[in-house]
């Protein structure tokens, strides 16, 4: 089993139906390790993702472990962000965290959806998109 929720993401998000309750009681392994702070690194990313996962950002497709390492690592060495869950609901086989990013990127502030597809605790598709 991969387990990617070390750290603490801090305030808890609403949470449909059970506002509540706390974020990491509702989240997927998964989900709760890639919206950690990036101080745990591209690998620990990287290794919540299934081996051939794919991930769609900025209309950009990445596919495997390596690209999205590779991916994970541009973004955090281009910018410096904090990225705040503030909703989480699920639609069919789809989690869909929405959350609040701030840094020195273009455009910031800005609220963004993650859709995780997941199996087998690991994640198997994100998309990341306003």
């Amino acid at each position: 089993m991969r387990t990617c929720h070390s750290v603490s993401l801090g305030r808890s998000p609403s949470v449909s139906n059970k506002p509540e309750m706390p974020y990491a009681l509702h989240a997927p392994q998964a989900d709760r390790g890639l919206l950690r702070r990036r101080s745990k690194g591209c690998e620990a990313v990287a290794r919540c993702f299934a081996e051939n996962a794919t991930v769609i950002d900025e209309r950009r497709t990445y596919t495997g472990r390596d690209a999205i390492r590779r991916w994970k690592a541009q973004a955090s060495s281009q910018y410096s962000y904090v990225v705040e869950p503030v909703a989480i609901a699920a639609e069919g086989d789809r989690t869909i965290v929405t959350s609040h990013l701030t840094g020195n990127f273009p455009g910031s502030p800005v609220d963004l959806r993650f859709v995780f597809v997941l199996a087998s605790d690991a994640i198997v598709s994100l998309e990341i998109a306003p």
